[in-house]
């Protein structure tokens, strides 16, 4: 058994920061890119970000594994079995006590918003969460364009640029939302056609990055976040700042939308709870046993 502390913060925020100004905006707007087996783009920036932060994480932190999204779907998956094979404890404080292989890994996105990216469009981020006994512990996006940081450990609130999210200072439509972050394509068919279709939303917006979707909803500048499928690398950093700046979030199937698994997720999110409450009768969700 060892005894540790959750990294620093301040240091992982400087070294993010760095990688993030020195790596992404030198190209930005001009990268060359190509498509993935999936059908997603990839740039020489999404590679060399994710190797310098790999770098970086592994210099100052051993202990953790790492899952990153330009890894391969086995390396990902054999991250995870590592890291869920022996349990930990987390302490109050952040201390914690367990088996130095196998205890948790980092989730990285390192550029996400790749199109954008690309295209020379200014919204994309760098996304990494900690993740412990398949809970999330800790939690970073940088956007290197506005230089905002946006983090999180778990049961201590959310920060923007080192002040903390207060959302009950911030104001919510009642009635139809004003902006609606919604990623029409991801939905289910039939509930695009009655989005459309009955229009419970003033104006509706995408932005083409899932971090900063969830930075964004955090920072109240959406009413409701709709999404029909994020990757594990979208949603593992995001949501543990949404939901630790007080936001209510669920997935579509009525389940916590982190489970710790390398599988898609669906979310509906909102900070107000009777706007949250009728988006959620709205859509239909049917409640787990």
């Amino acid at each position: 058994m060892i005894n540790m502390i959750l990294p620093d913060i301040e240091k992982l925020k400087s070294l993010v920061k760095t990688a993030a100004q020195e790596i992404l905006l030198k190209d930005f707007g001009h990268s060359e890119s190509e498509y993935k087996e999936d059908g997603s783009i990839v740039t020489p920036a999404d590679i060399a970000m994710q190797d310098r932060l790999e770098t970086e994480l592994k210099h100052h932190w051993p202990m953790y594994g790492i899952l990153g999204e330009e890894m391969t779907e086995g390396a990902q998956l054999a991250v995870i079995e590592q890291a869920t094979r022996n349990k930990t404890v987390v302490a109050h404080g952040g201390a914690v006590s367990g088996p130095k292989d196998g205890q948790g890994y980092w989730c990285i996105d390192p550029l996400d918003g790749t199109s954008n990216y690309a295209a020379g469009l200014p919204f994309f981020a760098v996304s990494i969460a900690l993740i412990i006994n398949n809970q999330q512990q800790l939690g970073l996006i940088y956007d290197p364009v506005r230089d905002e940081m946006f983090t999180a450990i778990k049961g201590q609130g959310a920060y923007f640029n080192a002040q903390l999210l207060d959302h009950s200072r911030m104001k919510f439509t009642k009635n139809k939302p004003i902006i609606a972050e919604i990623d029409l394509k991801r939905l289910p068919k039939d509930l695009t056609v009655k989005l459309v279709s009955e229009s419970i939303f003033a104006s509706q917006r995408n932005i083409g990055s899932s971090a900063l979707d969830w930075c964004w909803m955090a920072a109240g500048r959406f009413d409701i976040y709709l999404h029909g499928g994020q990757k594990l690398w979208d949603y593992a950093a995001g949501s543990l700042i949404f939901s630790e700046a007080g936001g209510r979030l669920v997935s579509l199937d009525d389940n916590e939308v982190f489970r710790g698994q390398l599988e898609v997720r669906s979310v509906l999110a909102c900070f107000d709870e009777n706007l949250f409450n009728y988006w959620y009768r709205w859509i239909g969700i049917e409640r787990s046993e």
